[in-house]
């Protein structure tokens, strides 16, 4: 049995669905960011960043999305979740995955998490600035570079497309309408279509 610590309208949305995807057995605990649960001693015992998502296995917890993705994927092989055949192929999932973690998570995160950057609030004012323009540029790319096809990866569906799903599903919350990236807003509505996405986000948002 897998346990997800996650957060409702978090990256932890992404490792959510693809344990829903991967078949295999889990379950999830919420972790209650506005009571600072994540600072609790309990959970920093699972996650010393105080971040989700964390995943406990029989082995450790294992923290930070490509990572868990990459996993989720890699202990359910029928599931089909990564090309683990291909090294190509599977690198290339892992340089998406980690741009969005990099690049477009860092960027969106500049909009209430400046903290962590910087003090002063000229400094943090500045930067909220600059995350439309910088989302917008981010998933410029993603629209006219990295999504080829149905999927991140073509016609092969992936751990990359969860985690790609949550990052445009923030999008709403900035006032940038979805449709500005035709391809990406496609994207969305296919995963929307997909049971495993139903079901994890009837779980993480259940008045929906």
């Amino acid at each position: 049995m897998y346990t997800l610590f996650y957060s409702p309208n978090a990256c932890s949305l992404a490792s959510h669905i693809a344990l829903a995807e991967s078949g295999l057995p889990y379950e999830v605990r919420r972790v209650n960011f506005a009571g600072n649960e994540q600072r609790s001693p309990e959970y920093l015992k699972h996650n010393p960043n105080g971040r989700v998502p964390a995943l406990v296995t029989d082995r450790g917890t294992l923290i930070e999305s490509p990572a868990i993705l990459a996993f989720i994927a890699q202990v359910a092989p029928e599931a089909k979740l990564a090309p683990l055949e291909d090294p190509f192929e599977f690198a290339r999932m892992q340089g998406f995955n980690s741009f969005i973690a990099s690049s477009l998570h860092v960027a969106y995160a500049h909009n209430k998490r400046g903290y962590r950057w910087a003090d002063e609030p000229e400094a943090l004012d500045a930067m909220k600035r600059k995350v439309v323009p910088n989302m917008r540029m981010y998933f410029g790319m993603v629209e006219n570079d990295f999504l080829t096809g149905p999927w991140v990866l073509g016609d092969s569906y992936s751990v990359a497309d969860p985690y790609l799903f949550t990052m445009a599903d923030w999008l709403e919350g900035l006032a940038i309408d979805l449709n500005e990236f035709p391809t990406v807003a496609a994207h969305y509505r296919r995963m929307m279509e997909r049971p495993a996405v139903r079901r994890a986000l009837a779980t993480e948002r259940p008045a929906a």
